[in-house]
């Protein structure tokens, strides 16, 4: 009898967390799965309980939450044969979406789980920390931080809020990029490196980055007015943008990005201000799809 731990953001989604695994809980008993149910009162908890969780060496681990909650499991099981479970309950939800995995439906997550097979993705690695999607180190990065600076609203709208009071006063940034050893000096809108191909709820900023392929894809978007920057947005969420003239793709192992006063986020989460390196893992991770 296969056995899953579940570890839940139970506030994921407006509390869609609690309530998608409360929907996925019955199709794993019923398929005879055991699960014991855990969830953390904050990150630092829900990341202690992950890594006790993956130490019992389950037949997987069970993530259900949004982007956040993901790279709480990716921490706990990358380098392990404890396969990875996604039930996607969150607002962005772009790890699973590059994965092609259910989105806000806790049945269909279960049985994917129930009837799927692990599968070998890469990583990104910056020091001792994972991320399976996109590292933003831009404009994007800049809205990240004055958003989570923000007490309301909440959800998509704040970021929304945040996309706003950052336009006005943009201007291109300065970056040191060192692309498998050769470094560059360049201005740019933003930079992102892609190990997935989405952020910022399905923005495809990396088109084209592929999740076993072992490398990752650094973009940049060169100097734009702002009025162009938001013409140029919608075009993201099909891919059609990379046939902008201001955007440059570098397909590389290693990368380290530079740039003053700018803060990286990945997955949704805060890895620190630049300079970062960011080396890709290929097939760090087992996940179930």
């Amino acid at each position: 009898m296969p056995r899953a731990i579940v570890l839940t953001n139970p506030t994921s989604g407006k509390g869609r967390g609690a309530r998608m695994r409360d929907e996925a809980l019955p199709r794993l008993h019923g398929a005879g799965w055991r699960t014991t149910t855990l969830a953390g009162r904050d990150a630092d908890e829900s990341l202690d309980l992950a890594r006790l969780a993956a130490a019992e060496e389950p037949d997987a681990l069970v993530v259900c939450g949004g982007d956040g909650m993901v790279n709480i499991g990716l921490q706990a099981v990358a380098g392990t044969d404890v396969p990875l479970g996604v039930i996607a309950a969150g607002t962005g939800n772009d790890v699973a979406r590059s994965l092609g995995l259910p989105l806000r439906d806790g049945a269909a997550a279960a049985a994917r789980i129930v009837h799927g097979r692990p599968r070998a993705v890469d990583l990104a690695r910056i020091g001792d920390r994972y991320f399976a999607g996109v590292l933003a180190a831009g404009f994007d990065a800049l809205v990240n931080e004055r958003a989570n600076r923000m007490r309301w609203p909440r959800g998509q709208m704040r970021y929304n809020l945040a996309t706003l009071a950052e336009l006005p006063g943009f201007r291109p940034l300065r970056y040191v990029l060192e692309l498998d050893g050769t470094e560059r000096h360049v201005e740019a809108m933003l930079v992102a490196v892609g190990n997935g191909p989405c952020f910022g709820g399905g923005l495809r900023i990396a088109h084209g980055a592929l999740l076993d392929d072992g490398l990752l894809d650094v973009v940049l978007i060169k100097p734009v007015s702002r009025l162009e920057l938001v013409r140029t947005f919608p075009k993201l969420f099909d891919g059609s943008h990379v046939s902008h003239p201001q955007y440059e793709r570098h397909r590389v192992r290693r990368v380290s990005v530079a740039c003053a006063g700018v803060v990286g986020y990945a997955d949704g989460e805060r890895f620190g201000p630049l300079p970062l390196t960011v080396e890709s893992v290929p097939g760090g991770v087992q996940v179930i799809t």
